[in-house]
Formats: C-alpha cells, sequence, structure tokens
C-alpha cells in the first residue's frame, strides 16, 4: 500500500509540476507570517530555516566563477528579506502576547540567543545588537550599494561598444552566428544582473533599517504592555521582554548579515575562471609577505609585557608557510624551466615562423564599410544589411544556375565613415556613400524640381539623386523622385555588380559541383564526356561565356547535351559556346521578353553585314582582324544610338546578326556598347514574334563624313 501511495503521489507530482510551485508555496507562507498567529514551533522551524538559507546563500556566492552563475540573486535577496521581515512581525506577535510568561514563551530559538549568546544581560544583548547593524548597515550594506550603483552604470555605458565589439568579429569570420548569439545573450544578461543586483541592494539597507525600527518598538511596546496589561514591574518588565527582544533581533539580524555580506562578494567579484576562495589563495601566496609578517610579529613577542606565546607562535606559523610556499614556487619555477628548455629545443627556427597559413587569400566577393556604417550589420541596432546581403545571394543563385560564395562584410578604417565598396577578388568594382537615417531620392532623368537634402549620386548607374528625410519620401514620390532606402540602394548596387562580374564568380569548383549535380540525376550523361571528348577546363569556360551574356545555368542538362554532340568538331570554349548557344534560344527568350511577347530587335543592313563576314573571314587567314577606322566608329555610333533608341521606348536592346558574326561583334561591342544583347538568327525560336525596330546601314553616315572632310 506504502509503495502504491507513494508511486501515486511520484506522478501527481510530475503531472502538477510541483517544482514549479515552490516559489508561489513561499510567497504564501510569508503572507501568512504577515496575517495569521503561527504557533511557537512552527516558528523555531522558520527561524532555523531562515539561518540555514543565509548560509547556503553565501556559500554559493563564495563558490560562483563569475557573478552570472548566480543570475537567480536578486529574487533571492528579495524573498529572503521578505521571510525574514514576516518572521519579525510574527515573533513581535508572540514575544508581545505571550512574553509575560517568561523567556520560553517565544520559542526556544529566541530563548536561546537571548539566554545563551548574550548570558541573560539585555545590556550586553543590546550593545551586541547595535555593533551588528553598524557592521551591517554602515560598513557592508553602504558600500555593496555604491558597488551595485557603479557596476550597473559601467555595464549599460559598456553595452554598445561590446555589441559592436561582437559585430566586428562575425564580419571578421573569427565567430560563427550561434557564438554571436550567445555573446550577445551574455552581454544582455550581464546588464540585467547588475540593474537588478543595483536596485536589489536597497532592500538590505531598507531590512537593516526596519530591523532597528522594529527593535524599539518591540522593546517599547513590550514594556507598555507587562506594566500595565499584566501588573509587572519595571525591572522585570525590562528584563523580560528586552531580552526576547534582543534575541528575536539578534536571530534576524545574522542571516541579514550573511545576505549582506552576500550582496557585497557577489558584485565585488572580478569575473575570472576561478572561484574566490581559488584566486584568493592562489594572490595571497606570497612568500614575501608571510616573512615579513613573521619578522614584525617577532620583533612585537620578544617586547616586555606582550604575549609572547601567541605573537612567537604565529610569527613562527608565518614563518613556515612562507618557507613552503617558497619551496612550492621553486618545484614549479624548475618545471616551468624545463618546459621552456624543451621548448626551445623543438622551437621551429625563424624560418618556419612564417606558413602558407599567414598568407591571407582574398575573398571572392566581400563589402567593406566605414566605421559610420557598422550599426547597418547590428541586429541589435536595427540593421538588416546582412539579411539583404543575404537575399541578393539567394536571388542571383537562383538566376544564374550556380551558387555563389558567401559575400563578406567587414570594416575598413582607411575608408571615409560613410563609404562602401564592393570588392571581387580583393579588387575594388563599386564604391558608394550612405547616409544612415536618411532615404535615397532617385531622379530618373525627367524631375527637374530638386529637393531639400543632400545631393549626391545613385551608386549603381550614377544618376542624379538626393538623401533625404523620411519625411519627404511621399513629396518626393509625388514629383517623380523614386526613393529607396540605404539598404536597398547598397543591395541594388551589388546586384548589378555582381551580373555584370558573373563570370569571374564561375570557377572550377562551381563547375564541377554543376557537374556533380548532373551526375546524381544523369549518371550516364557525362560518362562520354568527361574526359574522354573535354576537359573540365573547357567545360569550366564555356559555363564563363554563357554566365558572361547573361544566359542562365539552371538547364545544364541542355548543356550537357549539346556539348556531347559538339564536341567532336572542335575543342575551342567560345565556339563550342556558339555551337550550343540555339539549343538555349528559349532560356534567352524567356530572360528577355518573358512568354509570348514579341521580341523587338535591331539588325544590320545586307551590304553591311557582307562587309563584315568578308573582313571576318580575310582576318582569319591574316591571324588578326583588319577593319576600316571610319567603318568601326561609324558602326559602333549607329550600334549605340539605336541601343539608347530601344531603351527609352522600355524595350530591351537585341541585336540580331548572322552566327558568324555574333561571337566577334560579341567581344567587339561588350566594353563599347554596355547592356546590349546579340544574338545570331539561329538562337531565335521559330515559334518566336519579332519586330525589327532599326536596320543599322552606314552608307548614309559615310557618306556625310566625306564631305566634311
Amino acid at each position: 500500500m506504502v509503495t502504491r501511495a507513494l508511486s501515486y503521489f511520484g506522478q501527481f507530482s510530475s503531472r502538477m509540476q510541483l517544482d514549479g510551485l515552490a516559489i508561489p508555496a513561499f510567497l504564501m507562507l510569508i503572507i501568512a507570517m504577515l496575517i495569521v498567529p503561527m504557533p511557537v514551533f512552527l516558528l523555531d522551524i522558520l527561524f532555523t530555516l531562515n539561518i540555514v538559507l543565509g548560509l547556503m546563500i553565501i556559500m554559493i556566492s563564495i563558490n560562483v566563477t563569475k557573478p552570472l552563475e548566480f543570475s537567480a540573486f536578486p529574487s533571492l535577496l528579495l524573498l529572503t528579506t521578505m521571510l525574514r521581515l514576516s518572521l519579525n512581525v510574527a515573533s513581535t506577535r508572540v514575544v508581545l502576547v505571550n512574553g509575560h510568561e517568561g523567556s520560553g514563551a517565544a520559542g526556544k530559538v529566541i530563548e536561546a540567543f537571548g539566554d545563551f549568546v548574550i548570558a541573560g544581560n539585555y545590556i550586553v544583548g543590546f550593545i551586541i545588537f547595535s555593533i551588528l547593524m553598524i557592521i551591517n548597515f554602515i560598513v557592508v550594506t553602504k558600500g555593496a550599494g555604491r558597488v551595485s550603483e557603479v557596476i550597473a552604470r559601467f555595464t549599460l555605458d559598456a553595452m554598445p561598444g561590446k555589441q559592436m565589439a561582437i559585430d566586428a568579429d562575425l564580419n571578421a569570420g573569427l565567430i560563427d552566428q550561434a557564438t554571436a548569439r550567445k555573446r550577445r545573450e551574455e552581454i544582455s544578461q550581464e546588464s540585467d544582473f547588475f540593474g537588478s543586483m543595483d536596485g536589489a541592494s536597497k532592500f538590505v539597507r531598507g531590512d537593516a533599517i526596519a530591523g532597528l525600527i522594529i527593535l524599539f518598538i518591540n522593546i517599547l511596546g513590550g514594556l507598555l504592555i507587562g506594566i500595565f496589561q499584566h501588573d509587572l514591574s519595571f525591572g522585570d518588565a525590562t528584563k523580560i521582554y528586552v531580552l526576547l527582544t534582543i534575541g528575536d533581533g539578534l536571530v534576524a539580524q545574522i542571516p541579514a548579515l550573511l545576505l549582506s555580506l552576500s550582496t557585497a562578494i557577489i558584485v565585488t567579484r572580478v569575473t575570472t575562471n576561478e572561484t574566490m576562495s581559488r584566486q584568493a589563495s592562489l594572490q595571497l601566496s606570497d612568500s614575501t609577505a608571510f616573512y615579513i609578517t613573521s619578522s614584525v610579529l617577532f620583533l612585537l613577542g620578544i617586547i616586555p609585557g606582550m604575549p609572547h606565546l601567541v605573537f612567537l607562535g604565529f610569527s613562527g606559523a608565518c614563518g613556515w608557510l612562507g618557507y613552503q610556499i617558497s619551496l612550492n614556487k621553486g618545484g614549479k619555477i624548475k618545471q616551468q624551466e624545463a618546459k621552456d628548455s624543451a621548448a626551445e629545443q623543438a622551437a621551429p627556427s625563424e624560418d618556419d615562423l612564417l606558413g602558407w597559413e599567414d598568407i591571407e587569400q582574398s575573398d571572392l566577393v566581400s563589402i567593406e564599410i566605414g566605421y559610420g556604417l557598422i550599426p547597418l550589420v547590428g541586429t541589435d541596432s536595427g540593421g538588416n544589411l546582412l539579411t539583404r546581403i543575404r537575399g541578393v545571394r539567394k536571388k542571383l543563385s537562383a538566376e544564374l544556375g550556380f551558387l555563389l560564395q558567401p559575400i563578406r562584410v567587414r570594416d575598413n578604417l582607411e575608408l571615409a565613415p560613410d563609404s562602401y565598396c564592393i570588392l571581387l577578388r580583393g579588387i575594388v568594382r563599386g564604391r558608394g556613400e550612405i547616409r544612415i537615417g536618411h532615404e535615397l531620392a532617385i531622379n530618373p532623368g525627367n524631375v527637374n524640381v530638386p529637393l531639400e537634402g543632400t545631393k549626391t549620386r545613385e551608386p549603381t548607374y550614377g544618376l542624379e539623386a538626393y538623401w533625404i528625410m523620411p519625411a519627404q519620401r511621399d513629396y518626393a514620390r509625388m514629383l517623380g523622385y523614386t526613393v529607396v532606402d540605404y539598404s536597398t540602394a547598397i543591395a541594388t548596387h551589388l546586384i548589378t555588380v555582381l551580373k555584370d562580374n558573373a563570370a569571374d564568380m564561375l570557377g572550377h569548383e562551381e563547375a564541377q559541383k554543376l557537374l556533380d549535380k548532373i551526375a546524381e540525376k544523369s549518371p550516364k550523361l557525362l560518362q562520354d564526356l568527361i574526359p574522354e571528348k573535354i576537359s573540365l577546363s573547357v567545360v569550366t569556360q564555356i559555363l564563363k561565356n554563357l554566365v558572361a551574356e547573361s544566359i542562365s545555368l539552371r538547364d545544364m542538362r541542355t548543356v550537357i547535351e549539346g556539348l556531347i554532340t559538339e564536341a567532336p568538331k572542335t575543342k575551342d570554349p567560345d565556339e563550342l559556346t556558339n555551337l550550343i548557344r540555339p539549343r538555349l534560344g528559349r532560356i534567352i527568350m524567356q530572360s528577355l521578353v518573358g512568354i509570348d511577347k514579341t521580341l523587338s530587335v535591331i539588325t544590320l543592313d545586307h551590304s553591311l553585314e557582307n562587309l563584315l563576314q568578308n573582313t571576318l573571314a580575310q582576318s582569319r587567314k591574316a591571324g588578326e582582324l583588319v577593319l576600316d577606322p571610319k567603318v568601326a566608329e561609324a558602326l559602333f555610333k549607329s550600334v549605340a544610338d539605336e541601343k539608347i533608341a530601344a531603351e527609352e521606348k522600355g524595350l530591351p536592346p537585341v541585336l540580331v546578326v548572322s552566327p558568324a558574326l555574333r561571337l566577334w561583334l560579341s567581344k567587339s561591342l561588350k566594353q563599347r556598347v554596355s547592356g546590349l544583347t546579340i544574338l545570331a538568327y539561329t538562337e531565335i525560336p521559330e515559334d518566336q514574334n519579332i519586330s525589327v525596330l532599326a536596320k543599322i546601314s552606314l552608307s548614309a553616315k559615310l557618306e556625310q563624313e566625306e564631305p566634311s572632310q
């Protein structure tokens, strides 16, 4: 029956989670002691519990290595203080009601402290109580309160610097996200703890004052009750009630002193990896100090009239301790010297101190920011730049068809505070300035009304823009400005730079991972291609060529199938790229005009196209391209003019030429006319609707130039 009952109780406890009811039950006990009269034996138990709690708390305070390990201390301090005050109320009730019955009326604990500790002498008891109050209130409590106040202030002031240090370590790659999150939580907990300790120290001070007031109230009330209600003489009333009151006060003040010491120990601890006892033993182990102390005690011990035995005994003890410490340190020094000697023998030469691991390689993609932009990368300061960068990386990886390497953000003190730069392989590919707290109003080119703000240039395309306050956003949009926040400005700039240099971000590693992904789904597809027909380096270059002309690699299966077919014809990457591009025509069309839309194109005049083809054929035979400078200049200018005209109509600029000319024109026009897509006729699907925007002919321009010369 007993076993079954215990089993039922255990199940009930686990269901009800009785551990969570401990604090509420403790609070109800405190309230009960304030209202309900307590029996004497229960007061003895609670007084003893109060002393036990005080001893446990001070032992825990001594043995923690850092204050945060005892983060529950402020709450425990409040609870134990309320327990002690409620015990004072309960004991006061018993003393005043039953005190006339004698010294045992308030329980054995109070009687013991009244009779044994102060030997039944209420004057001695009052003096001891006063001394304890002075020690607790003036020395311990006041000092602990001041230390708590200073630590709380300095902890709060140091929080921004600590947060910036964590963000800097995270951006530099020294720590990961989990470690950064843990360190941020520790900083937050530290500030909360010391802020709570600053307030909790006031509980201890108030408790000391309350104890002193309760003492005088009990003495005065006891004398009045004993003399006027119980007809006791002044001497008898004084003896009984003063002894009981002093005993009650001592029972309460000893745990109060323990808690005050615990508070002082916690707030004065220096965070280390050692307990207070270990820390003190290590730092006090100074043989010189013990030798000097021994000498002073010896001199005092030989002075006539001094207690020779005590002074000389302690002198000998200090000398012996100093000698033992010296022996211990001497052994440690010899061991360290042996270790150092062995380390010197095994130490590498000066030439070996520098290794390849000390050479830092440049990140593939990185963003450097001035110190004024550091809040942009701190989540605690509301910065969302890292989130936007992750979004850019995810978006571009999906568009390009291969995974971009992580984009590292780090601070650079050499930059202006509000500046940033985008680097690829350690080379700056873009610069800009950001004004935190402002928004960027970009003039699309058709707005003539200026704005109140700092005039600047949009970092991506160099358009006229203004840094304005958020309150001006609606007004700027009404005028026709495009308004974006600073994180969007950086993200847009980053997208443009990465798209323009996408080919530089695709290397052998990315190409191999793309092939591995294809091999997982279609293992036979690559069996006869690499390395029998074509090498990985050639495949990598072909993929770079495709990405350089804004062709996604999401359809790698079509690319591989095209290479399997065309690889026997040539090993040149450029020619192979031209041969497989027609297979990717629909992907190209979708990226340009979407689905079921007409493709507007620019074409070359038949005579001009024949001229370029003949020139290209002759150059292949001669080994170098020979094109009349006048023709080349007129061609490039005409293409640029037609490209601008297409953009003004809101259409993507697309030049369609013969397959033989596409590669040459693409290389020639890439640096001169940016943003132009050059297609071959064979790359346009048969069912694609086409409209001709313009046909480029150079005869008219060349004729106009000849008379002017």
